[in-house]
């Protein structure tokens, strides 16, 4: 009986003792990590906290006012509603006049008929088509060439040797392009970047771009806007 009592001490004793083991072992391999960074680091992260703070909060206030601006519109009449969403679209479509930053472009001969031997040709169709795109790719807002405002429905074709945007001759050199962007200097340093200026030489013209240093005025499409393939939205 005494052995009994004598081995179930010494087993209580030992389970004990290794907890005591499991315990420092783990205090061991997991260690309390202190917090060594000096004044300077901990002030720099305060500030970065706040700076997420001020951001949050200006954040917050832009939502509270673009929330106060819908609030109001709900006030508007119908009639007013539908007039301010067509001179939108008219100012989008180019039917209205718009004044903006941006840069011109200008094309000219790269070398006389003396030099070429060869009469200065209009600038082929395709060439000012190209230009076109890759302004709107460039983030182009509104385009005219020797004031001709080009929209979606605009015409660049050849007629009789002519090059014509809309019927209107483009034939007088030199050929302005006025551009307009939300960012004039993006635009204008990918156009430099661009391979356009190479483009155009190779049809014996000149591309030139630069900074417009005062706001440019495009003048509204001035014919009609042919609709014919448009037709109303069902439900």
């Amino acid at each position: 009986m005494k052995i009994k009592r004598s081995f179930i001490s010494i087993s209580v004793l030992m389970v004990i003792f290794g907890l005591m083991i499991s315990v420092q072992f783990n205090s061991l391999k997991h260690p309390q990590v202190r917090d060594t960074r000096d004044m300077w680091d901990i002030r720099e992260e305060l500030t970065s906290e706040q700076k997420k703070q001020e951001e949050l909060l200006a954040e917050i206030k832009k939502y509270d006012k673009l929330l106060h601006t819908y609030t109001q519109n709900k006030e508007l009449t119908k009639e007013t509603a539908l007039n301010n969403t067509l001179q939108t679209l008219k100012k989008t479509a180019g039917m209205t006049d718009i004044t903006g930053s941006g840069i011109v472009i200008t094309l000219s001969p790269l070398f006389s008929e003396s030099v070429t031997g060869e009469a200065v040709k209009n600038p082929p169709p395709d060439l000012l088509k190209k230009l076109i795109n890759e302004l709107n790719s460039y983030g182009a807002e509104h385009i005219s060439i020797n004031e001709r405002r080009v929209v979606i429905s605009s015409v660049i074709r050849d007629i009789n040797g002519t090059t014509k945007i809309d019927g209107y001759s483009l034939d007088d050199y030199p050929l302005t392009v006025k551009v307009l962007a939300e960012d004039p200097d993006k635009l204008y340093s990918r156009v430099k970047g661009s391979d356009l200026e190479d483009i155009f030489a190779s049809e014996n013209v000149a591309l030139k771009a630069g900074k417009s240093d005062s706001s440019l005025t495009l003048k509204a499409y001035d014919r009609a806007v042919d609709v014919q393939q448009l037709k109303p939205l069902k439900d």
